[in-house]
């Protein structure tokens, strides 16, 4: 079985100071600390998981600058065998759409069985990629999956729905599964896996390496782009009861009654 993964460099903003590029179509990124996007990570272990059962070899493909190389390779000292990055400019700042679609172009030429992105990506947060992506394979899909088993020729996926439900789903391969949080536990890598990465060659591809015009990728290509960003509006400050407990839950009993709550 051979499996294509999508993956992602993206921003670790959870305890950084988030600061607007100057176009307000952004955020300044130098000085913030990068990584594979979290539901990526997931999708990488399960496709490592499936060819350790099934044979088969894994590819990461990437859509990003230089320095998305470290999730690449990172990607490989875990275990896969090859690495593509889109990196030309031309793929810049595209939409959802337009991102699937260069993915797309890059993964047709690929003999794969399955092809796994993570859910969502934790900076646009579209979860669209994967679901567009399958479009333009023109192959079936399913997302927020958190279980999985792989039979003679088809795929069975539970995935996650509102209210604690699981849909169960039946699917011919080849397919593309869009992985939940949680579904494994992700590996380390090892040190010597990350030194023979070091090493590995990553194939790059620009627009015309997978039959695509640099007006139809990137932002170019896109049909929605992002107008600008905002910080979101201060709200009113907390009010801090002081005094003993005993005052203090007294002053909170007569905030909730005057507010009508009870």
């Amino acid at each position: 079985m051979n499996i294509v993964v999508c993956v992602k460099q993206v921003p670790e903003t959870a305890e950084a100071e988030i600061k607007l590029a100057p176009d307000k179509k952004g955020i300044v990124k130098e000085g913030l600390p990068l990584q594979i996007n979290e539901a990526d990570n997931y999708a990488l272990e399960q496709a490592l998981l499936l060819t350790e059962e099934h044979d088969g070899d894994v590819t990461v493909v990437t859509l990003g600058p230089d320095s998305s190389d470290e999730v690449l390779r990172m990607s490989m000292a875990k275990g896969a065998a090859d690495a593509v990055r889109l990196g030309d400019p031309a793929f810049d700042r595209g939409d959802a759409v337009a991102t699937a679609e260069a993915l797309a172009a890059a993964i047709s030429g690929m003999e794969y069985d399955l092809v796994l992105t993570g859910c969502m990506s934790s900076d646009d947060g579209n979860t669209a990629v994967g679901v567009a992506l399958a479009q333009c394979l023109g192959v079936p899909h399913a997302t927020y999956v958190t279980q999985m088993e792989v039979g003679d020729g088809e795929i069975t996926v539970g995935r996650e729905l509102e209210g604690g439900l699981v849909e169960k789903l039946r699917m011919k391969l080849p397919c593309v599964i869009g992985i939940q949080t949680g579904i494994n536990e992700p590996r380390y890598a090892s040190i010597m896996g990350i030194a023979k990465a070091a090493k590995r060659e990553i194939a790059m591809k620009s627009p015309s390496d997978v039959g695509l015009d640099e007006g139809a990728v990137g932002e170019s290509g896109s049909k929605t782009c992002v107008v600008e960003l905002a910080y979101p509006p201060a709200g009113k400050g907390a009010e801090m009861l002081e005094g003993t407990p005993p005052e203090a839950s007294g002053k909170l009993a007569s905030v909730l009654r005057e507010k009508g709550f009870v």
